[in-house]
C-alpha cells in the first residue's frame, strides 16, 4: 500500500460560527503540537466537474494588512506551484504575469493604507 499523509485542520466557532481559531497538523511533519493560523485558504480540483472546490476561513482577529499580506504571498507561491507545474511548456511565463499581479496588488494595497492613515 501506498504510504499516505494525514492533514488535520481544527477551527474553533464563537456562538455565531465566526473563527475565533485555527489551528492545524500533518502527519509527515517534525513537530507533534497544533500550528496556530489566522488564516487559511484550501482548494481541491474537481477533475469530473472542472471546478476549483475551496475552503477559505479567517479569524475575526485577522487584520486587513495582515489578509492583504497574506494573499499577496498566496499569489507569489501560486506563481511558484504554476512554474513547476508547466515547467517545459511555452505558459511559464504566466508564472510572471501572476507575480507582476500580486506586486501590483500589494502596491496599490499600499498606497490606499496610505492615502487611509492622512485622512485621519
Amino acid at each position: 500500500m501506498a504510504k499516505t499523509s494525514t492533514i488535520q485542520i481544527k477551527v474553533g466557532l464563537d456562538d455565531q460560527r465566526v473563527p475565533e481559531s485555527i489551528e492545524w497538523n500533518a502527519t509527515d511533519t517534525a513537530q507533534e503540537r497544533m500550528n496556530k493560523a489566522k488564516a487559511m485558504m484550501v482548494a481541491f480540483w474537481d477533475a469530473q466537474e472542472k471546478t476549483a472546490l475551496r475552503i477559505d476561513l479567517w479569524t475575526k482577529d485577522m487584520m486587513v494588512d495582515e489578509m492583504a499580506e497574506f494573499f499577496f504571498q498566496s499569489m507569489m507561491t501560486m506563481a511558484d506551484t504554476f512554474k513547476r507545474a508547466t515547467q517545459s511548456t511555452p505558459y511559464v511565463s504566466q508564472a510572471d504575469d501572476i507575480r507582476d499581479f500580486a506586486r501590483e496588488f500589494s502596491r496599490k494595497f499600499i498606497e490606499t493604507q496610505k492615502k487611509e492613515e492622512q485622512q485621519k
